[in-house]
């Protein structure tokens, strides 16, 4: 059976134990399943696979929903969601997840991680592409200032950063997110959140010899 974008509310919907993050899962829905279902290419385990970090681990279950939908997890591990014996945690564990490249969950850490990945996979000759995806508020941290200035000065061109973007960062920047991306020689793209040609369309935009990020904006925290 062919699963469609379409089937993800069923899939969610599966997941019924006690979530206090459901809005940092619906916010990452749309921007997830563009990126898994027309970009990242290889199978876990393939060492020429796209890496894929999950930094915003606030959230899950739209993270589960798209792997189950892909056949990378079993969708009855989707009932147990939150549970003792579950595998599927309110913060994804690498270890419990096949398909997760890293556990999640602390602000802050998925950018440097990212970082780490493509430079290593670029001192292997391993052109895979590297994807994280973090929250905008995670740029409270340090971390990831480092994070982008050291991947811009390196121009890390396999690298590309997702910004789920729904003005809960405490801090602000003249110009927007995009514009301290771009200070530090990244190229750019804003776009609508929710819409999947404009996410298709960012993710794939060219951007030779620099690092790439997408500002995914999104309806505001409450």
């Amino acid at each position: 059976m062919t699963t469609t974008y379409a089937d993800l509310p069923r899939l969610m919907a599966r997941m019924t134990g006690a979530e206090k993050h459901g809005p940092a899962a619906t916010s990452t829905l749309d921007a997830l399943w563009v990126l898994y279902d027309r970009v990242l290419r290889g199978a876990p385990g393939d060492p020429g696979r796209d890496r894929f970090l999950l930094s915003k681990g606030h959230g899950p279950m739209a993270y589960y929903a798209v792997l189950a939908a892909k056949g990378l997890l079993p969708e009855e591990w989707l009932d147990g969601f939150g549970g003792y014996d579950s595998p599927l945690g309110h913060h994804p564990d690498r270890v419990l997840i096949p398909a997760a490249e890293i556990g999640s969950g602390s602000l802050g850490h998925g950018l440097p991680l990212a970082v780490g990945t493509a430079l290593g996979l670029r001192a292997q000759g391993n052109h895979a592409a590297v994807w994280t995806l973090i929250g905008d508020a995670e740029f409270d941290e340090g971390s990831n200032h480092e994070a982008l200035a050291y991947a811009g000065a390196l121009g890390l061109d396999r690298l590309h950063t997702i910004v789920i973007d729904n003005s809960s960062a405490s801090h602000g920047w003249s110009g927007g997110i995009a514009a301290r991306f771009a200070a530090h020689g990244w190229s750019t793209a804003t776009v609508d959140g929710h819409d999947h040609e404009a996410l298709h369309a960012a993710y794939t935009t060219p951007h030779a010899g620099r690092p790439h990020a997408v500002i995914a904006q999104v309806e505001p925290k409450n």
